[in-house]
């Protein structure tokens, strides 16, 4: 009876674990496949270029590196090391996703190339694609030389300088940034244990400068996939950060003044009288009289 109740206590856990996982299995076969495939059936051939172009200039590099002659040219247009100057490292960087590693099947690279790029062009877009792919390798690239720098110790974060001399991850770091922002941005778990727990399994199993670059290229994906839509709060986030000028008082308003009369004198009685009585006239002034004769007399 004990036995029989525990399994019954464990039956309703178990159906919702079933439906949890296959309501995040459906969700993710829509996002990471489904999706893509309608984007792709609606722009055709033209929503893989990206995919294509990285698969050729792979293909293209490979050839190359087959002869002595093509292998330095091939190191110099984008061949990266640590022990290179900063200009130059950054100069050969982009060159550099295209350039196979040399200790890694080239034809299943490919396929993993062709792969993640051809599913974040059709779900991203090529701008946003190529952003990730560059900043995840570059993410990887400095960080390492960063590792060397620091040198070996601190707690297994630094490096031997002899790491200086080997050759980056090339495209892989690419193609696992690319693999987890997806899984990040699209909530594809499965994906994400499968390239993010790869690439500690390898980190762990085989402690290289390739392994690290993976690691740092994935954690630099899962930042940037968090960070994914929130733009606006970002830049909000930012104004507020910054310094606010306050605006310094200026000479306050004067109001408009009234125009000032003109005084008014005191009027005296005098002379109010003497301005309204006029004074008595003669009808024949002193000045003018002339004297009589004795007739008028």
């Amino acid at each position: 009876m004990t036995a029989e109740r525990h399994i019954d206590r464990l039956r309703p856990a178990a159906a919702r674990l079933a439906r949890f996982t296959g309501r995040t299995l459906r969700g993710e076969w829509h996002a990471i496949v489904v999706e893509p495939v309608r984007q792709l059936a609606r722009r055709g051939l033209s929503g893989l270029l990206l995919a294509f172009v990285a698969a050729f200039g792979v293909i293209f590099f490979h050839d190359i590196a087959q002869h002595p002659t093509g292998a330095v040219w091939v190191t110099r247009l984008g061949g990266v090391k640590a022990d290179l100057p900063l200009w130059l490292s950054l100069l050969r960087t982009p060159v550099s996703l295209y350039v196979p590693a040399l200790d890694l099947p080239v034809w299943a690279g490919i396929t993993q190339l062709f792969l993640a790029f051809a599913l974040a062009e059709l779900t991203l877009g090529r701008s946003r694609t190529l952003a990730i792919a560059y900043a995840t390798t570059l993410a990887g690239t400095l960080v390492a030389r960063l590792m060397i720098a620091v040198g070996p110790g601190w707690s297994g974060f630094g490096l031997p300088a002899a790491c200086g001399q080997v050759l980056d991850t090339g495209p892989s770091a690419a193609v696992v940034g690319l693999f987890t922002y997806l899984s990040v941005v699209r909530r594809a778990p499965v994906v994400f244990t499968l390239t993010g727990g790869s690439m500690v399994w390898e980190s762990i199993a085989v402690p290289n400068l390739a392994g690290r670059e993976h690691l740092i290229a994935v954690g630099s994906a899962v930042v940037l996939g968090l960070l994914h839509g929130r733009r606006a709060r970002l830049r909000a986030l930012g104004r507020s950060l910054l310094p606010t000028r306050t605006p310094t008082p200026g000479p306050a308003p004067t109001a408009p003044t009234a125009p000032k009369a003109s005084p008014v004198l005191p009027v005296t009685a005098s002379a109010t009288a003497s301005a309204t009585v006029p004074a008595p006239t003669s009808p024949h002034p002193a000045s003018g009289r002339t004297p009589m004769t004795s007739l008028e007399r």
